[in-house]
């Protein structure tokens, strides 16, 4: 299978990381299954935005089973070349996908309309402004709509080259490359952009500490005193620091962490929802429920419903 990655002046080069999922699949695989090109408009080298550039082949021509383009620090203007030649991708090439900002390239040439698609949570609704024929959902990792394949910021594009993978060559193989590529854990379409830890940002080892002691035992009751101990403090001063460094109560932001971990539960998993609430520490299904209405306005059977669809229907055991 021949993979293209579209490339243009101003690319961003992390929109080639996605091609390590493609080269560590071959090597679990034990065979060259897939691949790899890059091409432009006209071939030849195609300067980045840090300013290093990248060789390429002529994109007319090329016989390719996957075309993936790429994104841009800004969001991409393609020329009327690259527009038209992306219009006539289907039904030639078997999947269509695009990387980050790339969906606006995809959407300029007509290939997004009638389909959902996400891209980058900033620039979601300029994308939804702009082509209001596209179905954009702004807060998914990748989604899958027929062959149309579209994902969210850059490091998302190497979440939707393992989805690639794993309808291609299974599960097993996908898992394996994830485990080589030493990523965290696999993040299925349906999943958030939203990282909670993110948001948190502690500027202290401290904090950081009892943010992960948290997340770790989301079981647990995590009172205030359980968490001052993780950040070696007493429970007066970790309060203090706490709200000083994320803007939130120790309380709120284990909550949130709460949240984060059932609705990734929920989106990727058939667990009955008490047994969601119980693992992520909500205990009781009501409380759960409650937390999902301040946190999202939607109950977590929605979401749920909701993660299914954008990932496709396929849901892990």
């Amino acid at each position: 299978m021949r993979v293209g990655f579209v490339i243009f002046p101003g690319f961003q080069m992390m929109s080639l990381a996605a091609g390590s999922v493609f080269e560590f699949a071959n090597i679990c695989a034990g065979e060259t299954v897939y691949e790899l090109t890059t091409v432009s408009e006209r071939g030849g080298p195609v300067r980045s935005s840090t300013g290093m550039e990248v060789s390429s082949r002529p994109m007319a021509g090329e016989d390719l089973d996957t075309v993936l383009v790429g994104g841009g620090v800004d969001v991409p203007r393609p020329s009327e070349g690259l527009k038209a030649w992306i219009a006539g991708r289907l039904p030639e090439v078997r999947r269509l996908g695009a990387i980050c900002t790339g969906a606006f390239v995809l959407a300029e040439a007509g290939q997004l309309d009638g389909r959902r698609a996400t891209t980058h949570w900033l620039l979601a609704r300029e994308l939804q402004g702009r082509f209001p024929a596209v179905r954009v959902e702004e807060d998914r990792i990748f989604i899958i709509d027929g062959p149309v394949w579209t994902s969210a910021g850059m490091t998302a594009g190497v979440d939707l080259a393992l989805a690639m993978v794993e309808k291609d060559l299974g599960g097993e193989i996908a898992r394996s490359v994830a485990r080589k590529l030493v990523m965290y854990h696999r993040r299925a379409g349906g999943q958030t952009q939203h990282s909670e830890l993110l948001d948190l940002a502690p500027k202290s080892d401290r904090i950081q500490a009892a943010l992960t002691f948290a997340r770790r035992n989301l079981r647990a009751e995590l009172s205030v005193e359980e968490l001052a101990g993780a950040a070696a403090l007493s429970p007066r001063q970790f309060s203090r620091a706490f709200r000083a460094e994320t803007g939130q109560s120790p309380a709120k932001a284990v909550e949130g962490l709460r949240v984060e971990a059932a609705r990734l539960m929920l989106e990727r998993t058939r667990h009955p929802v008490e047994v969601v609430a119980r693992e992520s520490g909500f205990d009781d299904p009501e409380r759960m429920r409650r937390a999902f209405l301040r946190a999202f306005g939607q109950p977590p059977q929605s979401l749920r419903r909701a993660g299914q669809l954008a990932a496709g229907g396929h849901l892990e055991d």
